[in-house]
């Protein structure tokens, strides 16, 4: 359980910041990036295409991976490493209500 509270702060917390990187502002009186409409250039402007792609990318892509190949995904230095950032983050106690 220690791990999933600290994957679900990993996962809230990079939502946040790709949506926020990529989200865009378009000045008064400036074209909108590569021409689009202003209705297309407004869902730009939110940042929500950003957050789909952490939720492709960085969840289920994850999740195919390791239910394809179990024993090289677990053997992986980088699943070690996060495994260790999301019990860090669950052992700081930031999410104890």
């Amino acid at each position: 359980a220690a791990f999933m509270i600290g994957r679900q702060l990993c996962v809230v917390s990079c939502m946040f910041f790709i949506a926020r990187i990529t989200s865009i502002e378009v000045e008064e009186g400036e074209e909108n990036i590569f021409g689009v409409s202003d209705g297309l250039q407004g869902l730009f402007d939110t940042g929500f295409l950003g957050a789909v792609i952490v939720a492709i990318v960085g969840s289920i892509s994850w999740r195919l991976i390791a239910s394809a190949f179990p024993i090289p995904f677990l053997s992986n230095p980088l699943t070690y490493i996060l495994l260790r950032f999301c019990l860090f983050l669950e052992w700081t106690g930031v999410l104890h209500g």
